[in-house]
C-alpha cells in the first residue's frame, strides 16, 4: 500500500467517525452538495484544506450522486519553498492541483490597519473568479468545527456583536456561485490526529504578514489565538463549552435580542411597543 492508498485508507477506518462520518454529517444537515455540481476545492497547503481534498475525493467515491471537482491552489505570493511544498503534499496524497497566480501578499503587505481581513477578502474573489473560469459553481473551504467556534466569540468580544462562519453562503458579486465549508462539523484535534498518524508535514502559515509578526514579538500571537487559548482554559472547567458556543447561534430567540439586522433592515425591540 502506497503512501496517497494509506492516507485514504486511514480515513474510512481509524477515523471514519471523527472525520468522514462528520465530514457527511455537514454535507447532508446543510445540504452543500447537489447531483450536478462542480467544485472548486480550495487548497492553502495547510493541514485543513488538504484533508478536505481527501474528503472530498472520498465523498466522491462512496457518496450517492454524482458531482465534479477541482482542485485549485492560489499563489498569492508564497516564498518559493512554500509552493513547492504545497506541489510536492499533493502529489503525495495523489491531489490533481491546479495553480493560478496572484499578487495579494504584495498588495497588502504594507497595510497598517487590518491586512488580514483585506487579503482574505481579496483572496476570497481570486477563488471564486478562478473557480467561475473552470466552470465551477461552489467553491469549498476547509474551515472546521473550531474554527467557528472561535469566529463567534471573537465577534462578539471584539466586534460587538453577534455572527457566525456560516456553512454554506451565496457570493453577492459573482452570480451563481456559492462558498460551501464541508468541515463544519470537524474537530481540529481529530485533524492533528489525522495528520501526525500519517507522518504527514503541511505548511503552518505561509503569510509574510504573520512570519514577520513572529520574529517581531517572538510569538505571532493573534486575536483569534487569544480566542483559541481562551476557550482551552474554559473548558478545563465546562468540556462543553464549545459546544455550547456552536449551538448559541442556532437557538437565537429575538424576543430576547435588543436589536438586529436581517440582510440591510435594521429592527429594533423597541418596534414592537409602537
Amino acid at each position: 500500500m502506497d503512501k496517497t492508498q494509506s492516507v485514504e485508507h486511514s480515513i474510512i477506518t481509524k477515523y471514519k467517525k471523527t472525520l468522514f462520518h462528520r465530514f457527511i454529517g455537514a454535507v447532508k444537515d446543510y445540504e452543500l452538495i447537489s447531483k450536478g455540481d462542480k467544485i472548486a476545492v480550495c487548497i492553502s497547503g495547510g493541514k485543513d484544506s488538504m484533508l478536505l481534498a481527501k474528503l472530498m475525493q472520498e465523498l466522491s467515491k462512496h457518496g450517492e450522486y454524482p458531482f465534479d471537482m477541482e482542485f485549485i491552489v492560489m499563489n498569492p505570493g508564497y516564498a518559493p519553498q512554500n509552493l513547492q511544498k504545497i506541489i510536492d503534499n499533493s502529489q503525495i496524497l495523489g491531489i490533481p492541483v491546479k495553480i493560478f497566480e496572484t499578487d495579494i501578499f504584495n498588495s497588502v503587505f504594507h497595510i497598517e490597519k487590518n491586512p488580514c481581513y483585506l487579503c482574505a477578502r481579496m483572496r476570497r474573489g481570486h477563488l471564486y473568479k478562478y473557480a467561475q473560469s473552470l466552470g465551477c459553481n461552489k467553491i469549498a473551504l476547509g474551515h472546521h468545527f473550531d474554527d467557528v467556534v472561535e469566529t463567534i466569540l471573537m465577534g462578539m468580544l471584539y466586534g460587538a456583536q453577534i455572527q457566525t462562519m456560516m456553512p454554506r453562503i451565496k457570493s453577492t458579486n459573482f452570480d451563481g456561485m456559492e462558498l460551501i465549508r464541508p468541515m463544519y462539523y470537524i474537530r481540529e484535534k481529530d485533524i492533528i490526529s489525522w495528520r501526525n498518524y500519517n507522518k504527514l508535514e503541511f505548511l503552518q502559515c505561509a503569510c509574510r504578514f504573520t512570519e514577520q509578526n513572529a520574529l517581531l514579538d517572538g510569538t505571532g500571537t493573534s486575536k483569534r489565538q487569544e480566542v483559541k487559548n481562551l476557550i482551552k482554559e474554559m473548558k478545563k472547567v465546562n468540556p462543553q463549552v464549545d459546544i455550547n458556543i456552536f449551538r448559541s447561534v442556532e437557538r437565537v430567540n429575538l424576543s430576547t435580542i435588543i436589536g438586529y439586522y436581517n440582510e440591510d433592515e435594521e429592527h429594533n425591540f423597541l418596534e414592537k411597543f409602537k
